[in-house]
């Protein structure tokens, strides 16, 4: 069974990303929970005891492009079919954390607030987040107008004001109202 779950899907800005996790049962992870309820040391630290420990891991995106194409949902939906696919293995079920599942070539299972209930879905929502968080350390590299190590591309206060100030980048979703009227305006 891989366990899996998303990060980024109400920023502004970015990839949506999603990870698959296969635990191994004989080498368990400690402090697995929902990426959100720890700080971002700890998300860091047990996403290296993920990586070293489980069976099987795999972190795929979606691109703000796809994202703009397809739709937020459809766009996550691909990310996770690329985490999955990702594996190197086909699992007998995908455990997804929400009420809504991609089509994969396994059998596929929701789990509404599954990143709090099932340790794979946790593992997969601290490498999701972890690999999203440093993707926009990444890009405010490249654009550091608008702060994206401070709010990761979500709509802030700090970020918005920033987007009114500078106008969207090449990363902003272009079909999220906000930066939708911005280019109207």
């Amino acid at each position: 069974m891989c366990g899996v779950d998303e990060a980024g899907r109400g920023p502004l800005a970015g990839p949506v990303y999603a990870a698959a996790v296969v635990l191994d049962p004989g080498a368990p992870v400690a402090g697995l929970r929902d990426s959100k309820a720890l700080s971002a040391r700890a998300r860091e630290s047990i996403a290296g005891a993920i990586r070293e420990r489980a069976l099987a891991w795999s972190v795929a995106s979606a691109s703000a492009a796809e994202i703009d194409a397809l739709n937020i949902l459809q766009a996550t939906m691909l990310a996770m079919r690329r985490a999955v696919d990702g594996l190197g293995l086909r699992p007998a079920l995908a455990r997804v954390d929400g009420n809504r599942a991609p089509v994969l070539a396994c059998a596929v299972e929701t789990l509404v607030r599954g990143d709090a209930l099932d340790p794979a879905i946790s593992a997969a929502s601290i490498l999701a987040k972890c690999a999203r968080d440093a993707q926009m350390d990444a890009l405010h590299e490249r654009f550091p107008q608008y702060r994206f190590d401070l709010h990761k591309g979500y709509p802030t206060a700090l970020h918005l004001a920033l987007l009114r100030e500078h106008g969207p980048c090449p990363e902003h979703r272009r079909s999220f109202a906000p930066v939708r009227k911005l280019e109207q305006a």
